[in-house]
């Protein structure tokens, strides 16, 4: 990967998604490069989705839930999507719009660090293509075949604006 610009903390990760505790599932970014970004997300028993297990769940209870690693990889592809955006994002809404492709290879659990890596694909104007793979101690753990995201003004999505008229 060729970086061009240096990691993000968490506090930038936070600045760049809309994300908030407990939805917020990037916890820094290591590289951010032209196409391509890798990122880590920590996963403890401190979410709140173990919150209901009991004293003793069994290893199969402790599984982090899929569509939730699916959600923190594709917030690491929406900080990339961003930075590719600059400035044209502004005022725009980042949306989730397909996935094919989607494998899952093992579980995860708390106590794993799961490093995401998502490469651009393909742009067309405000839509963008992503694939990528995440791993936990080098062990893929999700492949993503396909990934595609969109920017849409921010006012038209905005119920509070009432309906178009013209």
């Amino acid at each position: 990967m060729t970086t061009t610009a240096a990691g993000a903390t968490s506090a930038e990760v936070r600045a760049t998604l809309p994300h908030r505790y407990p939805i917020l599932l990037v916890d820094r970014v290591l590289e951010l490069g032209e196409q391509e970004i890798r990122a880590v997300k920590a996963v403890t028993f401190n979410e709140p989705w173990y919150a209901g297990l009991g004293p003793d769940p069994d290893q199969e209870d402790l599984a982090y839930p899929p569509f939730l690693l699916i959600e923190s990889w594709t917030q690491t592809a929406g900080v990339l999507a961003k930075r590719l955006a600059g400035s044209t994002a502004d005022g725009q809404v980042m949306l989730f719009g397909s996935m094919t492709g989607i494998e899952f290879h093992r579980p995860v659990h708390p106590g794993d660090v799961v490093e995401h890596h998502a490469r651009l694909e393909r742009a067309v104007n405000d839509t963008m293509i992503f694939e990528g793979v995440s791993r936990v101690a080098g062990e893929p753990v999700l492949t993503v075949g396909r990934i595609t995201m969109a920017f849409r003004p921010g006012e038209q999505l905005n119920p509070a604006a009432g309906p178009a008229t013209g």
